[in-house]
């Protein structure tokens, strides 16, 4: 056996981090293809359906290597950190109307928004469909072995890590702050100026990521933890659905409550009066 000295293990280190970076490159620019021709050929509701179905496809496959090179190999924070604000703007910027997010879709339909609980249904199950999709793709990748990351991974049949450094309550704490605090973010960065729009938004999510990865993976995103940590052991079905699914949605809905109902309620001003009065100021700029 030949013990790995400090640089041979940073070299190992930064081939699997190159070889990641390629897999998430190629990720991108096949699903942008596929974007990119659909909008040549789909219109109306079929588009919609297809860019949401794509866009979360996207977003789990580079999860699933984000994740498998978070733990297989010992970045330097910067460089973590750095990668994800990365891959977040360029999702940002790429997923056009899509959300990939089923808080998103429940969130039109409270607003009656869209075209009703039956379209808002058909786009929640094609965001579980990607998901398990982007698992499957995700194994399909590392069986080939590219780096020494993915064959050590492959070798192990695909093991998937404990995901929780805390308790479930902890966790699902996490995720409903993340989730409240990605909702305030949306709804107030139409706010700023659209050339800070995408960078601020990336800057909350790595932020979050950053901070509540440690104790449950700061998903926030009921479609993504389901392809990533579902299938891992150490908790029941139940817990996951508690933490990953039912923390982000009261996440979610807190904060428009807080933000549209209770802070209006007790500073005397309507929600009608609120819309009305920022109405009047985008006609006078």
């Amino acid at each position: 056996m030949v013990l790995l000295t400090p640089s041979d293990r940073t070299g190992d280190g930064m081939t699997d981090l190159s070889i990641s970076v390629a897999v998430l490159a190629a990720v991108v620019f096949l699903c942008e293809a596929i974007r990119r021709a659909a909008a040549r050929l789909l219109r109306g509701v079929y588009w919609v359906y297809l860019l949401e179905t794509v866009s979360t496809f996207q977003l789990c496959c580079c999860s699933h290597e984000l994740n498998l090179l978070s733990v297989k190999t010992q970045l330097e924070p910067t460089v973590s950190v750095a990668l994800t604000f990365t891959i977040t703007v360029i999702h940002l910027s790429t997923f056009r109307e899509a959300t990939c997010n089923p808080n998103a879709a429940l969130e039109r339909v409270y607003r009656r928004r869209g075209r009703g609980v039956p379209a808002a249904a058909v786009l929640l199950a094609l965001q579980f469909g990607a998901a398990v999709a982007a698992r499957h793709f995700a194994a399909s990748v590392w069986s080939l072995g590219l780096s020494d990351m993915h064959t050590q991974h492959r070798n192990l049949g695909f093991q998937c890590f404990e995901p929780l450094g805390g308790t479930v309550l902890e966790a699902a704490a996490v995720e409903f702050a993340c989730a409240f605090t990605v909702q305030a973010a949306a709804m107030h960065v139409h706010d700023l100026d659209p050339k800070l729009r995408v960078p601020f938004f990336a800057a909350v999510i790595t932020a979050l990521v950053y901070t509540g990865g440690g104790v449950s993976g700061a998903f926030f995103n009921p479609a993504l933890a389901f392809s990533i940590q579902f299938p891992c052991s150490g908790h029941t079905q139940l817990e996951y659905c508690f933490v990953y699914w039912l923390a982000p949605v009261l996440g979610m809905a807190s904060c428009i409550l807080l933000l549209e109902k209770i802070i209006p309620f007790t500073s005397g001003k309507s929600t009608t009066e609120l819309n009305g009065s920022a109405a009047q100021k985008q006609k006078t700029q």
